[in-house]
């Protein structure tokens, strides 16, 4: 019932999506509440007093906070239909720990090139992006999706790529994702972004490329 889940997100957050992806995947209802981060709702920091941030996912009353253990709450609760995880052990730590390469390297060395000030400290910063883009790419070898046939987990964790990458492309005015080069992450950028699941819940574009010029402007300014 939807009254027994609600999404404590914002608008854009890819955090937040990944939570709204996997529960249209998974058929669950549930209620949406968009948080503003410039003046948090009482409920956010109520149900999320530690990190005060979103998202947080309510079932039943019960908060359940970090986008990566919501995921699992909700493959673990939800058992019936389309896993997001793997059953075997071993195969369910390997997308445990690509997850987490995804969150702890790829996305911040991505997110560097965005705020770094000036080309030339945007081009060191690109180096170590392009590494990270090399090791994922080698992941997705024989399969579409990281998940195999089906989105799984790791799908989800790197979905940010599938919509935001052309969206810094336009805002830096710098190349930084070359298809040719990622022949097999283009193709699951493509496979993902088309999913039903996916395409009916990804942000307005326009809205982005004007959210993330405003944030790089201030970004170049700052001291």
């Amino acid at each position: 019932m939807a009254e027994e889940v609600k999404l404590y997100r914002t608008w854009s957050s890819p955090f937040g999506l990944r939570i709204v992806w996997a529960l249209h995947i998974k058929g669950i209802e549930y209620e949406a509440i968009f948080e503003d981060l410039t003046q948090k709702s009482s409920e956010l920091l109520q149900y999320n007093p530690v990190h005060k941030k979103i998202p947080v996912l309510v079932h039943k009353g019960k908060p359940i906070c970090e986008s990566l253990v919501i995921l699992e709450y909700i493959d673990e609760t939800w058992k019936e239909t389309a896993p997001l995880l793997p059953q075997d052990p071993y195969e369910k730590a390997m997308a445990r720990f690509w997850g987490k390469f995804v969150d702890d390297k790829l996305l911040p060395s991505v997110w560097s090139i965005f705020t770094e000030k000036g080309d030339e400290a945007k081009k060191e910063a690109f180096v170590p992006a392009v590494q990270n883009l090399e090791i994922i790419e080698e992941q997705l070898k024989e399969k579409n999706f990281f998940g195999g046939e089906s989105i799984g987990y790791v799908d989800l964790v790197l979905g940010w790529m599938a919509y935001l990458l052309d969206v810094f492309e336009e805002v830096i005015d710098l190349k930084l994702f070359d298809a040719n080069k990622f022949p097999l992450l283009s193709g699951w950028m493509k496979n993902f972004s088309d999913a039903p699941a996916i395409k009916q819940h990804l942000p307005p574009r326009d809205k982005l490329v004007t959210k993330f010029q405003l944030l790089h402007e201030k970004f170049q300014t700052a001291n």
